[in-house]
């Protein structure tokens, strides 16, 4: 019999369906409007096709902004208010979206969505902790972390098939639905799960004094800046995937499918993970796999410039799959060793990791978005940089034990 905290009738499986449902929204959200990108671009006048990128990138914005709040504000109001004000916030975001008659207002609209979803982000660990124990709480874990794996491999499909037939502002009307079907779902069947005994004050003490935690701890700051670096190379992969695969190698309609194939290798790595960590250990496999992701990178380099920056599709899709496998490994790996001398202050220390590494991600990703020139170079070189300054970076961790 499962050893849980549960009070109330909700059921492991429907507990585990309404989170799925609140995590899937960041993952929607960021790769469901892709193949859109053109259409929106050319509706809203947007004359440089790598500003269209700027749709990606005012999202993840709003989530740096947002997990710093919706972490600490639950720990005081309780779970449910917060998860209230983030997807009240991810629908306004959304309806200003389907309803922009100008960039700017596309953009504000997505920076809500991104501020509105970082709240069940922010919070869904913070649930599951409350309400489950030991392998317990390991088995709900597994099965939130494969439907967060899932999404991505479906969701540009998804808006590939909304485009088709309905046109972008379907997407985000799509979101609206999703998101009041889940925040009823959610309001209607999930129980508070913080014990108002077990309430801390929000502060701006607190946040501060969590940053300053992380300030003063060597591997604290280092895996979370290097978290920062990595989650930069995939946002700037994010920010030009579309140019790339539907224009520079002209899949056009097929481009979902090529996501869907590199998002895979991410999703592998995640599961394989668990049993190499227990095998090799953090440190191992986060060494290991920034040495696999530079090399990666400098041969791919090497090819794209023999080939005008073009490589051979089956080449470049090779050389992704395996530079995002060893990305799976890094992102959990990372977040956990920036966590773990951070046990007194978890809560709002997850809250300022998280923060602070999509603070850094943001503008690097950007920057090598806005780079695309019609050539892979720029994403290819931003890789080989963000995994060299983390090599460079955890050494000075390391030298620090």
């Amino acid at each position: 019999m499962i050893t849980t905290r549960q009070k109330t009738e909700l059921s492991q499986a429907e507990f585990v369906i309404i989170l799925s449902l609140m995590m899937s929204l960041t993952a929607l959200a960021t790769d469901a409007m892709l193949p859109a990108l053109p259409q929106i671009g050319a509706d809203l006048q947007v004359q440089s096709a790598n500003s269209r990128q700027l749709v990606v990138s005012s999202l993840f914005l709003g989530l740096a902004l947002g997990q710093l709040f919706f972490g600490p504000l639950s720990d005081k109001t309780g779970r449910k208010p917060g998860i209230y004000g983030g997807l009240s916030l991810f629908v306004l975001g959304s309806l200003i979206s389907v309803f922009s008659v100008s960039f700017p207002m596309m953009l504000a609209g997505r920076f809500l969505q991104g501020t509105g979803v970082s709240a069940p982000r922010a919070v869904g660990l913070a649930l599951v902790r409350d309400r489950f124990e030991g392998r317990a709480m390991a088995r709900v874990m597994s099965f939130v972390t494969t439907v967060f794996i899932l999404v991505p491999m479906i969701a540009p499909s998804m808006g590939q098939a909304l485009l088709l037939f309905t046109g972008w502002r379907s997407i985000f009307g799509a979101f609206v639905l999703l998101a009041i079907i889940t925040l009823l779902w959610f309001g209607l069947r999930m129980p508070e799960t913080l014990a108002p005994e077990d309430r801390a004050p929000f502060s701006l003490r607190r946040i501060l004094t969590a940053m300053g935690e992380i300030f003063r701890t060597r591997p604290a700051l280092g895996f979370t800046v290097t978290a920062g670096f990595i989650s930069g190379a995939h946002l700037g992969y994010l920010n030009s995937s579309q140019q790339i695969f539907q224009e520079e190698y002209g899949l056009g309609e097929l481009f979902p499918i090529y996501f869907a194939v590199i998002a895979l290798s991410i999703g592998l790595a995640s599961f394989l993970n668990a049993r190499m960590v227990m095998r090799f250990g953090m440190h191992f496999l986060v060494k290991w796999a920034l040495i696999t992701m530079l090399g990666l990178a400098i041969i791919s380099a090497a090819v794209s410039l023999v080939t005008g920056g073009q490589p051979p599709l089956w080449f470049l899709m090779i050389y992704l799959m395996m530079t995002f496998f060893t990305v799976g490994v890094l992102f959990g790996n990372q977040n956990a060793l920036a966590m773990e001398p951070l046990g007194r202050i978890a809560g709002v220390g997850a809250a300022v990791v998280g923060s602070l590494s999509t603070f850094i991600s943001v503008p690097i990703g950007t920057l090598i978005g806005q780079s695309y020139n019609g050539t892979v170079l720029p994403l290819v070189i931003g890789m080989a940089a963000m995994a060299g300054l983390s090599l460079i970076v955890y050494y000075w961790i390391e030298s620090g034990s």
